[in-house]
């Protein structure tokens, strides 16, 4: 089971305001990741540009438009992620538990859990034989 361990965004991580104790905060989130790749759960993690520098494609009746960030509800946004491949739910929520707070320590921060949707998952078709096709190619 994979899961995305998604670290919500914030004023300060949207001003790129740095971090009280930076090395700090900077060594147990390396602590973490080391730990999560020795126990070989570790799939991706990364850390996102505010979100100034990106975009957003919305899609209506009439097409689609491109609207430049930045966008204003911070806390509705991505700073990061962390994806792991667990065994269960109850091993990503332990694996959860233990992700040192993104802000810092005494700050308020927000981490969400959501499961990845597997292609087994679907019923067959000729569209998801091709999905698993790709799919085995990144693999090899």
């Amino acid at each position: 089971m994979r899961f995305m361990i998604i670290v919500k965004s914030c004023p300060e991580f949207e001003a790129e305001v740095t971090p009280e104790a930076p090395e700090e905060l900077m060594a147990e989130m390396a602590a973490y990741h080391e730990e999560l790749a020795r126990a070989g759960v570790l799939l991706d993690a990364s850390g996102l540009h505010p979100s100034r520098t990106g975009w957003r494609v919305h899609y209506d009746a009439s097409g689609q438009r491109v609207v430049d960030g930045p966008f204003a509800e911070a806390k509705e946004l991505i700073a990061g992620y962390t994806l792991i491949q667990v065994r269960n739910r109850e091993e990503a929520l332990e694996w959860s538990r233990r992700f040192p707070n993104p802000a810092g320590r005494g700050k308020e921060a927000v981490i969400e859990l959501r499961q990845l949707i597997e292609l087994d998952e679907f019923p067959p078709s000729e569209a998801l034989d091709k999905f698993k096709q790709m799919e085995a190619k990144q693999i090899a």
